[in-house]
């Protein structure tokens, strides 16, 4: 049996079922034995839900009671499984009903349910028969009701007013002070009963923390029964140890300690439960079935009364783009805990704290104090032995540990992993991370043969702390990075040696009478790499992703690649500088409509060397054709424009005709001026609607000869 006991947590979750009562607690039912159905099997999932099953034995017609949380109810109501074997068969299962107080106090002929005043509770009380304690004198009469009377003023002169309780006496109408009244009591006994019954039903709700579950089972003789469900529990966490022997005749990788930590949020004590550790997500939802619903219901008028109340539609389902819901996958939670920075557009949580100038840097450790430090430090893999057997369920891994004791509202470590695992000690840069100094780190491969469930881990190395790092879920067989300190022995210095703003022109083709350039953007960046140490070291250089349309060129092949970065790979050598150079380039596709573009524009690209000649003369010839249609149409604009000054000097001569004598020589002279411009203007006109003939044909022709030719 293993027995567990840890500090309790202070976790406030859900709490499952209560310990089910001995044979001898009273049942819910008087005429059926109590049975006792302990829990014996416990499946807690890393989705913060468990599994409980209880097994027992019960005789004949029994009943067995289990009480949950309000908060469970809905759970246990959507999730209850129930067994009787061995010929029996499950009856009823019975709970209390949880009608909304409001309502069940709005139910009782005395509504308590706003907490009245003893004044609003007598005026809720018109009517009734009441016995009155005044002083030493005792009455009896029927309530008329409470009202508020002016029984002097205080020095302000402001009236104080009082309650006064009227009632019908046998003697007439009578008032008391209400203050006066020592006693009063209900003449009425059913009244009495529903104030009673009020006040039970307000007692009762502060109660709802507990509800009790009746589970009736009947049958003949001894049978086994079980009950399962599923309630909310806290999730059961990971934390490992990773552990380098450090020494120098050790194999290559490293040993994975793992501890689950538990917890018993029950009121119930764990007693010889198989407990399974599920490594997984179910889905899982809550839905109010335990709430009483009552569907709101119309109120119909009479037809001369009513309105028409506006409609209120369900939504349909919209036709854009659903917004996505950010998740962690594997690669960026590997991402994170190799000490990659944020995303793009994201600020990072914290910066991490400058590394000490060299002068406070730690000497390395000589030989001899390390021998000393294995002799003296605690053997981490040893004495540690996994007591959990382990197994694939569908998309699911499961952790199983037989005969758990575990007091109620305890906590536990139990240890379920201590494995070889292939190791390998690298070092990482990523500038969002530190901008000089690469991280201590370890590509692990999960070569255990077991899914690895998210956690801290603790690095121990040659018997002392190194770190702590964090790590994603594993499948068994991926890698994963993990950094867990600032390696300040290995210098990196990164530097842009080309910048992206510059474009170069690559080639060019026409299709369809557009002018297609492709134009090549490039970006290099070289990180410079100092090992100071006297060891050789592996460096990981995790450098950012432009985007997909980014290719790397001239570039060592990354030994990973994720959304959002590469993983390059860079031995260094002891004492030694090593450069990587990272080229990327991406190819811009820009398209200009040679009909309307510039025709200089044109010329240009007609001219470059990079475009093949084919192309080249038929932009040339295409910027010719254009040529002579801008100089026809700047022709064309003149004779226009001769036009329009000709037209502005025969308004002058018109206007000065209106002041001068129409008999006159200088009269006969204008005349003879604006005659001459006439057949000038007539001229001009032919001469430009010539002209618009001939740039609509270059156009034409321009537009033809585009159309028809696909070069390149």
């Amino acid at each position: 049996m293993l027995l567990l006991g840890a500090p309790a947590s202070p976790m406030l979750l859900a709490q499952v079922a209560d310990p089910a009562p001995s044979p001898t607690a009273a049942s819910s039912s008087p005429s059926l034995p109590a049975a006792d159905v302990p829990v014996r099997q416990v499946i807690l999932f890393s989705s913060g839900v468990g599994y409980f099953q209880h097994e027992g034995t019960v005789r004949g017609d029994a009943e067995t009671e289990l009480r949950f949380k309000t908060a469970q109810v809905n759970d246990i109501l959507k999730s209850l499984v129930l067994q009787d074997l061995d010929g029996g068969r499950v009856g009823a299962v019975t709970y209390p009903s949880q009608d909304p107080l409001e309502k069940t106090l709005r139910s009782f002929q005395i509504n308590i349910g706003d907490n009245p005043s003893l004044g609003d509770l007598l005026n809720q009380l018109r009517g009734a028969r009441v016995s009155v304690s005044v002083g030493a004198e005792n009455f009896s009469g029927t309530i008329l009701g409470v009202e508020q009377k002016t029984v002097a003023k205080d020095k302000d002169d402001h009236p104080i007013e009082r309650p006064f309780l009227n009632l019908i006496t046998d003697l007439g109408i009578r008032s008391v002070p209400l203050d006066d009244v020592r006693k009063w009591t209900l003449d009425d006994a059913a009244l009495r009963e529903e104030l009673n019954k009020a006040l039970a039903a307000l007692a009762a709700a502060r109660d709802q923390d507990k509800k009790p579950v009746d589970i009736r089972f009947n049958g003949q003789g001894e049978r086994r029964v079980r009950v399962g469900y599923v309630v909310e529990t806290p999730i059961w966490k990971a934390s490992y140890r990773l552990i380098f022997s450090g020494e120098a005749d050790a194999k290559p990788g490293a040993t994975l300690q793992g501890w689950a930590i538990v917890e018993n949020q029950t009121d119930n004590d764990w007693r010889d439960v198989k407990l399974s550790l599920v490594s997984g997500r179910p889905i899982s939802f809550i839905q109010d079935l335990y709430q009483p619903l009552y569907v709101p219901r119309p109120e119909v008028k009479p037809e001369l009364y009513s309105s028409l109340r506006p409609q209120q539609y369900e939504g349909g389902q919209s036709n854009g783009p659903a917004g996505a819901a950010a998740s962690d996958s594997d690669e960026e939670r590997s991402k994170t805990t190799a000490g990659a920075g944020p995303r793009r557009g994201m600020r990072a949580a914290s910066t991490p704290a400058a590394p000490p100038p060299p002068e406070q840097q730690p000497a390395p450790m000589t030989a001899q104090f390390r021998s000393e430090q294995r002799r003296d430090s605690i053997e981490a893999d040893k004495s540690i032995q996994s007591v959990a057997t382990t197994a694939q369920i569908g998309e699911l891994f499961q952790y199983t540990v037989g005969n758990v004791t575990l007091p109620r509202q305890r906590s536990a470590m139990i240890p379920i992993l201590n494995d070889p695992i292939e190791a390998e000690k690298v070092s990482i840069f990523n500038e969002r991370t530190l901008s000089k100094y690469a991280l201590n780190g370890a590509r692990l491969k999960n070569s255990t043969g077991k899914a690895l469930m998210q956690g801290p881990v603790t690095v121990l190395e040659e018997g002392g702390y190194a770190g702590d790092a964090s790590l994603g879920d594993v499948p068994a067989g991926q890698s994963r990075l993990l950094s867990f300190g600032v390696d300040l022995q290995l210098l990196v210095t990164p530097q842009d040696l080309a910048s992206a703003s510059r474009s170069e022109l690559q080639t060019g083709k026409i299709v369809g009478g557009v002018l297609e350039l492709a134009n090549k953007r490039h970006v290099e960046r070289e990180y410079s790499a100092e090992n100071k140490s006297d060891h050789a070291r592996k460096l990981v250089v995790e450098h950012a992703r432009r985007g997909d349309e980014w290719k790397l060129v001239e570039t060592p092949a990354p030994v990973e690649t994720t959304a959002q970065l590469y993983r390059f790979e860079l031995p260094v050598p002891a004492g030694k500088k090593e450069k990587l150079v990272v080229k990327e380039e991406i190819i811009d596709r820009t398209r200009l409509a040679i009909l309307s573009t510039d025709p200089g524009t044109i010329l240009y690209y007609s001219q470059q060397g990079q475009i093949p000649p084919p192309v080249r003369d038929a932009l040339a010839k295409a910027a010719t054709m254009q040529q002579a249609a801008v100089a026809t149409e700047r022709a064309m604009n003149d004779k226009r424009t001769q036009v329009e000054t000709i037209t502005q000097e025969q308004n002058r001569i018109r206007e000065n005709l209106k002041t001068v004598d129409r008999q006159s020589a200088y009269a006969t002279r204008l005349l003879k001026k604006l005659d001459d411009q006439e057949s000038q203007i007539e001229k001009l006109r032919a001469e430009a609607d010539a002209l618009r003939e001939k740039l609509d044909g270059q156009r034409r022709e321009l537009g033809e000869y585009l159309k028809g030719i696909n070069i390149g």
